[in-house]
């Protein structure tokens, strides 16, 4: 395969400089096509000009573009990476479809409707559109060797798994995906959850609940619980329970991995490089999405995946305003949180 022509749409700030509102993942992002070795950052669109410009600068970007709709017609790119607020992401996502990209990757969350998540997936799909969502932890080290110890039989056969974060939205996305990750993409076939809405928060402009708790049954008979806002604290990031020992990701006391074992009298610190953040995963979720494209295989990072986080988001939501379990297919295209707020005011 050729170079890549890469075009990315929203670059931001680079996180922690004056005026940044986000993370600046389109700097990553464009630090990660360049690490490849097969791609050419050709064009990049911002809303404001002059920061479309100092991205120029900065990661040698071929040209510069308002208009992202314009961008994609004059420089008909074979790869997109957007990276704009979640409320912005379907109408992008469809354009590049429509624009004749052959493959699309795009930031978290989804959407801030269900109904939006889904027809992503769907037209990306018709059109035979690779679409990647950029759950880039399903690439960390802790993660992954937490899965391979579950997989060795370290801690018996999985039983519980468990997760606490901010919002079940703009964080739990990766919870949510990562609890699939560990059980091998297992269906889920029930969702009862609430949230609570007090508090008028916003994460990158999408409404947040204060305080959630999101309970579910995997096809396979495992439990997941992820709790978040306030006092969601569990004593770990994530939990994998099983029947003969526990292993945590992510404690209070920076301990990065560690395990309780078969016949072990205390905590067994598991030895690994990285933490539970890191550029390095970005860059491994945009190689993996480019080598996908060449071989035809599905990513990691899919949009089939990334519906399976989304549709759980959403389920709790929906089982908050509905006041009773969900069972899944999700059949709803709205958001029940926003509804929710709403009848608050």
């Amino acid at each position: 395969m050729s170079s890549l022509r890469v075009a990315i749409i929203g670059t931001g700030r680079p996180h922690g400089t004056p005026g940044a509102t986000g993370f600046g993942m389109a700097h990553q992002h464009a630090k990660a096509y360049k690490a490849s070795g097969e791609a050419e950052l050709v064009a990049v669109c911002d809303i404001v000009v002059e920061r479309a410009r100092q991205f120029q600068e900065e990661h040698g970007a071929g040209r510069v573009y308002e208009d992202y709709r314009a961008m994609l017609a004059q420089e008909k790119p074979d790869m997109v990476s957007i990276c704009t607020w979640p409320h912005l992401h379907a109408e992008m996502v469809l354009a590049a479809v429509e624009a004749g990209v052959r493959a699309i990757h795009c930031e978290k969350p989804m959407a801030p409707t269900y109904g939006e998540a889904l027809r992503m997936a769907r037209a990306a799909r018709e059109r035979g559109v690779q679409l990647t969502f950029n759950h880039q932890r399903r690439f960390g080290e802790p993660f992954r060797k937490a899965k391979e110890l579950l997989a060795a039989g370290a801690i018996g056969r999985l039983a519980r798994l468990e997760a606490a974060c901010d919002n079940l939205f703009d964080w739990g996305t990766h919870w949510f995906d990562m609890l699939f990750f560990y059980n091998d993409e297992t269906p889920v076939d029930w969702v009862i959850g609430q949230i609570e809405v007090r508090g008028n928060r916003k994460v990158f402009g999408a409404p947040v609940e204060g305080q959630g708790l999101s309970h579910f049954k995997f096809r396979n008979g495992v439990r997941g619980t992820v709790v978040t806002g306030y006092e969601a604290s569990i004593g770990a990031e994530n939990r994998l329970i099983g029947t003969d020992g526990v292993i945590e990701i992510g404690t209070p006391d920076r301990i990065v991995l560690r395990m309780w074992g078969r016949g072990q009298s205390q905590w067994e610190d598991v030895k690994v490089s990285e933490g539970i953040h890191g550029g390095e995963m970005i860059n491994r979720a945009i190689l993996d999405a480019i080598t996908s494209l060449k071989t035809g295989r599905e990513p990691e990072l899919s949009a089939r995946k990334a519906l399976q986080a989304t549709e759980l988001i959403f389920a709790t939501y929906e089982s908050s305003r509905r006041r009773g379990r969900v069972d899944l297919p999700l059949r709803i295209e709205d958001s029940p949180l926003a509804e929710i707020i709403e009848q608050r005011r």
